[in-house]
Parts: structure tokens; sequence; C-alpha cells
């Protein structure tokens, strides 16, 4: 049985050829039927728009019926084992998509599933958005191999998924983030504190949300006063090669981590990362249950 939890079961052959079959299915949305007369159950133990509608979209474009599970739906609210809803579940859907906060609650259901289990987001990885972030570097590129992705601000689960899943296509990333806030070491990655450094000559300068969703509230004011040298605007921006793109996952705050101007510039491909979940995830989930 296959999973994607952290998105390193994947192999670089399967990446290659997951990223060239969603750029097929985004030229040709409803060329699919790999998922015609089965159900997917989504699990959404926090709250999504990007994950939701793309996953939702994208199970009903491949022919499947999206089976929508928020947390107060299900009986995990009332103590039921998440061993015993994998064994439930997979009586009935073609494969198990979760969103929530733990990597544990991932790993348990995966492990008593009978049926594909994708993490759509945990504190620790996201697999998901990286695929599509890749997808979106090969639209703007062509080639992967040998690019160079700056990622600044919180060294958080998307920066630790792009430098897992990137570095099976040979996307350098480096990670400028302040002490406290950096990415462990991770193989092929180079950490600095130094955003300018981080962003010189690299081909896409990504960030994200300083405040992330499994973060202290209280901890907001100090995050955003060790995180406010590492914004995305248009000086950064210029650090970077002649042809760099800004990336950002969403939801943006605007005057926090990225400014307005690059968020709704010219030189982003923002809005093209959140369509491209939706394709990227429809290659996944033929790859694991088509």
């Amino acid at each position: 049985m296959r999973h994607v939890i952290t998105g390193a079961e994947l192999s670089p052959d399967e990446v290659r050829a997951l990223l060239h079959r969603a750029a097929e299915l985004k030229r040709e949305p409803l060329s699919s039927d790999a998922l015609a007369g089965r159900s997917v159950a989504l699990i959404f133990q926090a709250p999504s728009t990007r994950t939701r509608t793309s996953f939702e979209t994208g199970v009903f474009e491949l022919g499947g019926h999206p089976l929508v599970l928020r947390a107060d739906e299900l009986q995990l609210s009332r103590g039921e084992s998440l061993r015993d809803t994998a064994r439930v579940l997979s009586r009935h859907v073609a494969a198990i998509g979760i969103r929530t906060v733990s990597d544990e609650e991932v790993i348990e259901l995966a492990r008593y599933a009978d049926v594909p289990v994708i993490n759509m987001l945990t504190a620790g990885h996201h697999p998901c958005q990286a695929l599509a972030d890749l997808l979106t570097l090969r639209e703007a590129f062509g080639e992967l191999d040998g690019l160079t992705l700056a990622y600044v601000g919180d060294g958080n689960n998307v920066a630790r998924s792009l430098a897992l899943v990137g570095a099976l296509v040979g996307v350098r990333l480096r990670v400028a983030a302040p002490a406290g806030y950096q990415l462990e070491q991770l193989a092929g990655v180079a950490l600095t504190d130094d955003p300018r450094a981080a962003a010189y000559g690299a081909d896409a300068v990504y960030t994200d949300v300083w405040v992330s969703m499994g973060d202290d509230p209280a901890s907001a004011g100090e995050r955003r006063r060790a995180l406010g040298p590492y914004r995305l605007d248009d000086a950064l921006l210029d650090a970077a090669a002649p042809h760099a793109i800004a990336l950002h996952c969403l939801p943006a705050h605007p005057g926090d981590e990225i400014t307005e101007e690059v968020l709704y510039g010219d030189r982003q491909r923002i809005w093209d990362q959140a369509e491209n979940r939706r394709h990227a995830q429809k290659a996944l989930l033929e790859l694991l249950a088509g």
C-alpha cells in the first residue's frame, strides 16, 4: 500500500512523471476517469480554503465523489480511535486524505488503512503543496534540475517539504531564517540567517505566513518582530536573478511576510501555485488510487 506522508516516499522518476501528468491534466481537466464510481474521504481537522477546494474539485474531475468529513462530523470527536476510523473508511473509499496538525495522526491512520493515505497538511509536512510548487516552477522555467529556490521566513512544514521533495528532482534550496525559526539541517539545503544571501541569484523567492495554523496565538507579536527582516518585497526580489519569480503558498498577510506590491504584482506566480494544487493532487491520486 502506497501512502504519501512526507513526500519522500516518492522516487525521483515518480515525481517527474507525476509533474508531467499534472501538466497534461491541467491542459485537459476532464480527460481522466481514474476515480469513476469511487469515493475519496477528505478529513479536515483544521480549516482550509485551497486544500479543500482543490481536492474536492480534483476528485470530481477524476470522476469520483469527494466525501468531505469535518472533525465534528466523525466519531473521532467522541473518542473513536484512528485505527478504527481507518478500518471503517477503507471499506468504503479508494483513498483517504487528512488535514490536521499532528503528524502522528497521519502516520497512525496510514498504519491501519487498507487504502492510500495522503497528508493534506500537518505541522511537519505539506507534500501536496511542494508538488504544486514544483509544477509551478516547471511551468516557469521548463527544467527543474539545477534551479535555485530561496525560502525566507519561518522554516516550517512548507520549507521542509520543499527540501525533501525538491531534492528528488534537483532543486537546490536555500533557507533564510532567524535563530529559533530555522529549519533543521537536511541534505542539500543551505541554511543562513541572511535573506539577501539566500535570495542572491535565485530563480525563485518563496515565503509563507509568519503565524501558522499550529502556532500559539500568544507568540504572534514575538514572531512578527523576529521575522520582520525576512519580508518578501521588491528589494529582496531584486537580489535574485533577473528572471526570478515570487512564490507564496497562501493565505497571505500583506505587510507581514510579503508586500502587497509583490503579492499582486507581475513578478509572482502565486495564483498559479494555488491552481496547481488541483492538478498536482489529481496526478497523485491517479498514481496512488487510479
